[in-house]
């Protein structure tokens, strides 16, 4: 078990260290289960022993079905008043069936609480001319107030470019340079906060968790997960340090944090010898890996070893079920934010 254990940690840092594509990255070629490791040395290597600690389990779907409730009696008080209610245009290029069911996931979540959608599916060798024009169209339709370009785009598209041309009035992704920029400046308000972020601080305080004052590592420092979780933490007053594919000695820094966000996109990397007895742990991965027991074939897993760590953390997000639901319910408020404005209602 040990030397299955050491084979894929050995592979997944080798992948975080190149800079490549994280194995979920295709949803055709998937990497093996890890097996965690529960030997002595492992966890003495952080201090714990195993059984010690009772990690509490942060879920996002209570959290998620709050404020869907939230945002659904909103919509229903907008359309009484005023007869008009949200509209999110959503815009697909190519073929990837992760985008598919990310892209389907998002549209049930509109239609559960009544924003109106509309999508444009692009084939493959769409050009970089026809989606901008296509985003350009939906930047000009007033009933449309939340445009989602679905990333990754195909390779020879220019996905920074592209994301340029959506109206920042719109970004309900929060990933144009206007809305980035606004929170990384003191001082400076986003029209939108990107998702995924919003929804890690949204998990962190209803749970209680303190953020003042404390030590965070963000590991990964992508646009829509890790660089704005970083800012957004910063925002929040914590001392954040960011661990990304040229840090030495990843581990010891990850180790000294009180909060772990890890979003890197390689199963199971973080294990307990990462991690700080008692520190919170929010991971944003969400990776497929080969399960011949499930009836599926794969199952999804994060980036942090939960096996593992439950017996070292105070407080873990699982995954599925943590942060992926206060991400979707996440979306639908900024939807609601963009047309409140769009529509001045209060």
């Amino acid at each position: 078990m040990v030397g299955v254990c050491h084979r894929f940690r050995t592979k997944a840092r080798a992948l975080f260290s190149a800079k490549i594509s994280p194995p979920c990255s295709s949803p055709l070629i998937l990497p093996p289960v890890r097996i965690p490791t529960q030997t002595a040395h492992r966890l003495l290597s952080s201090g714990v022993h195993p059984g010690t600690r009772s990690a509490e389990i942060m879920s996002g779907k209570p959290i998620a079905k709050d404020i869907k409730s939230k945002v659904a009696s909103e919509i229903s008080r907008m359309k009484a008043a005023i007869g008009s209610v949200p509209g999110l245009a959503v815009v697909l290029a190519g073929n990837r069936e992760d985008s598919q069911a990310f892209v389907n996931i998002k549209l049930k979540a509109c239609n559960e609480v009544g924003i109106e959608t509309s999508i444009v599916q692009l084939p493959q060798d769409c050009s970089q001319n026809r989606l901008i024009d296509v985003v350009s169209g939906f930047n000009k339709n007033p009933s449309m107030h939340g445009i989602i370009v679905q990333l990754p785009l195909p390779q020879h598209l220019d996905e920074e470019r592209v994301i340029n041309f959506v109206s920042p009035e719109k970004d309900v992704d929060g990933f144009h340079p206007l809305n980035m920029g606004n929170l990384a400046l003191r001082g400076k308000e986003p029209l939108f906060i990107p998702c995924a972020p919003k929804a890690c601080i949204e998990l962190l305080l209803r749970y209680g968790v303190e953020i003042v004052g404390k030590n965070a590592v963000v590991i990964g420092r992508s646009k829509i997960a890790g660089l704005s979780t970083s800012l957004l933490l910063q925002r929040h007053h914590a001392t954040v340090c960011t661990v990304h594919s040229f840090t030495n000695n990843p581990e010891q820094i990850t180790r000294r944090a009180d909060i772990v966000v890890s979003d890197v996109g390689i199963p199971n990397i973080v294990g307990c010898d990462w991690l700080m007895p008692g520190a919170v742990v929010v991971d944003m991965g969400t990776n497929s890996v080969k399960d011949p027991s499930s009836r599926r074939g794969f199952r999804i897993t994060g980036d942090v070893c939960y096996e593992e760590a439950v017996k070292v953390v105070s407080a873990i997000t699982p995954v599925p079920g943590g942060v992926g639901p206060v991400v979707t319910s996440m979306l639908l408020s900024n939807i609601l934010d963009s047309a409140k404005r769009a529509f001045r209602f209060t």
